[in-house]
């Protein structure tokens, strides 16, 4: 499965990212795409360690079960519900965001899998590094292919 932590999976995201514009159409949901942008920034603090987060209870009733579709490579769902506070409802810039977005991939990356090694994911619980490089990568893929990209 594709990861954040394999270099060229990261140069296809980052390539994709690229080709994004501030008037790139969604294809389902409600966020356009600067607000896609912000989300999936936000998304990056759990694993860098800038947001602390517990499991939350619905997660440890199914969560090993949509974890383990989620690391068999398959696509994530659309539509798939959002925490409340990674949710992105306001305006933004697609400029700033975008670059936010790109910066905080670099360093997720730089930090490594041994920074994020048993980091709780609000949804899954304790992750290893491998498993947030996969979900990171499936999480960005989701919503690039949301936005065609």
């Amino acid at each position: 499965m594709s990861s954040l932590f394999n270099a060229s999976d990261r140069e296809a995201i980052a390539s994709r990212l690229s080709s994004l514009q501030p008037a790139s159409a969604r294809q389902w949901g409600k966020m356009d795409v600067a607000q896609m942008l912000a989300h999936c920034a936000v998304a990056f603090d759990v694993p860098c360690g800038d947001l602390v987060r517990k499991q939350a209870f619905m997660g440890r009733l199914i969560g090993p079960f949509v974890k383990k579709s989620l690391m068999s490579g398959k696509p994530m769902m659309r539509n798939a519900p959002a925490p409340p506070d990674f949710k992105v409802v306001n305006e933004r810039d697609f400029a700033r965001e975008h670059q936010r977005l790109s910066s905080k991939m670099v360093r997720f990356c730089e930090r490594g899998e041994s920074a994020c090694h048993g980091v709780v994911h609000p949804f899954f619980g304790a992750m290893t590094g491998d498993e947030w490089g996969r979900l990171m990568y499936s999480h960005l893929d989701h919503h690039l292919r949301q936005f065609s990209a």
